[in-house]
């Protein structure tokens, strides 16, 4: 299986983690983190949130619409 470069670092891959949610149910994918262990590049889906490397992203969920 290949895996996108980092483009941060661009030396790792990321690779997918996935997590159980609050019912039990298997999440796949809900995370991507870089290879190169001085990298740290993340990203990551939390209650409908991204997160890139902490940084909190708008989300579809999160937008309001237009007036």
């Amino acid at each position: 299986m290949n895996f996108p470069k980092c483009n941060k670092c661009e030396k790792g891959v990321l690779v997918p983690l996935s997590d159980y949610g609050r019912d039990g149910a298997t999440i796949k994918y809900k995370a991507w983190i870089c290879t190169n262990p001085s990298c740290h590049f993340d990203i990551r889906i939390d209650n409908g949130t991204i997160r890139i490397e902490g940084e909190i992203v708008s989300s579809a969920k999160e937008a309001k619409p237009r007036e």
